[in-house]
């Protein structure tokens, strides 16, 4: 394609693991006397939307409409998430507020640009806050072009397979990014979106590119999906439909983190579809969103403007 289409109208509710990332950045001069461990002292601290919030807020980056549907502690990390969600004018986050647990939190220690340490909070949601955000997804459904389900198998999706059919027969396409090897709850989706080593964890190791062919398309009909998209990292990403096979190939710059990729590209999707763009133009561009993003380091988002930018290059 030559010329994106416009985002400003596209509407795209996610619902699924919201998380705070949190970065201490410093410096590494010495080696601990308690332990051998090194001691950073850290100079920087930075906040970032995680999970399913970092899939909203790329979708508000791009310049599209976000609704997060999702469920976080009544606690300081619960509202930081909040704050740091509301700094988006076309996002809304609807963010159930569950007293009986803690927000979850990555906290990962950086010294020179490497990841020395992360260090992770988490506590699964209850089952009455859950039923409640399943509540939440009745109302918002109608609302949405596009919905998309971002699993990071911390327990805030128990009621997927209803969110799914619920989704199909509104007439609204899914898109599911999995996690875990009991892909069956996955069933009915417009689309998944697995990158290699969860592919690997359902389908099984394969020693060609036809064997890994023919595990994509036995999965795809097994789980009754429209399309199966494997992000293959160096490999590009492979696109398959009934009939059909589509291999984008990487693009090639320097990688610098790879952490939220997977966010970037389930977003960069949905923007697409739901501005009207077909499928494999719409793999194209989350393929060259997400050669953007990995430029960037830790959980970050990109712009329409960058991907213009892209393109010409």
């Amino acid at each position: 394609m030559n010329a994106l289409p416009k985002f400003d109208s596209a509407k795209i509710l996610v619902v699924g693991d919201v998380m705070l990332d949190r970065y201490w950045f410093g410096d590494v001069n010495r080696i601990s006397p308690e332990a051998p461990v090194p001691v950073l002292k850290v100079e920087r601290v930075e906040e970032r939307p995680g999970g399913a919030a970092n899939v909203a807020r790329n979708i508000a980056a791009l310049g599209a409409q976000a609704t997060l549907l999702s469920v976080v502690g009544d606690d300081e990390a619960g509202a930081c998430l909040g704050k740091l969600l509301n700094e988006y004018e076309n996002l809304t986050a609807l963010l159930h507020r569950d007293s009986s647990i803690s927000t979850i939190i990555k906290l990962r220690a950086i010294a020179r640009h490497q990841q020395l340490l992360r260090i992770d909070f988490e506590t699964p949601p209850s089952h009455e806050v859950l039923h409640a955000a399943l509540a939440d997804f009745h109302t918002q459904l109608p609302l949405a072009d596009v919905v998309i389900l971002s699993d990071y198998g911390k327990g805030g999706l128990a009621h997927i397979a209803e969110m799914i059919r619920l989704a199909r027969a509104a007439g609204k396409p899914v898109l599911v990014d999995p996690k875990g090897d009991d892909y069956a709850r996955y069933c009915g989706a417009t689309l998944l979106t697995p990158n290699r080593s969860e592919f690997r964890e359902v389908a099984g190791s394969w020693k060609s590119d036809a064997e890994f062919n023919s595990k994509a398309e036995k999965l795809r009909t097994e789980l009754q999906l429209d399309a199966l998209l494997v992000t293959r990292s160096e490999d590009g990403m492979s696109l398959y439909r009934a009939n059909e096979a589509v291999h984008e190939p990487s693009q090639t710059r320097e990688v610098f983190d790879v952490s939220g990729a997977g966010d970037t590209v389930i977003a960069a999707l949905a923007v697409m579809l739901a501005s009207g763009a077909d499928l494999p133009d719409a793999v194209r561009i989350a393929n060259r969103a997400a050669g953007i993003v990995v430029g960037k380091l830790g959980t970050a988002v990109v712009s329409r403007e960058e991907i213009i930018r892209d393109m010409k290059m």
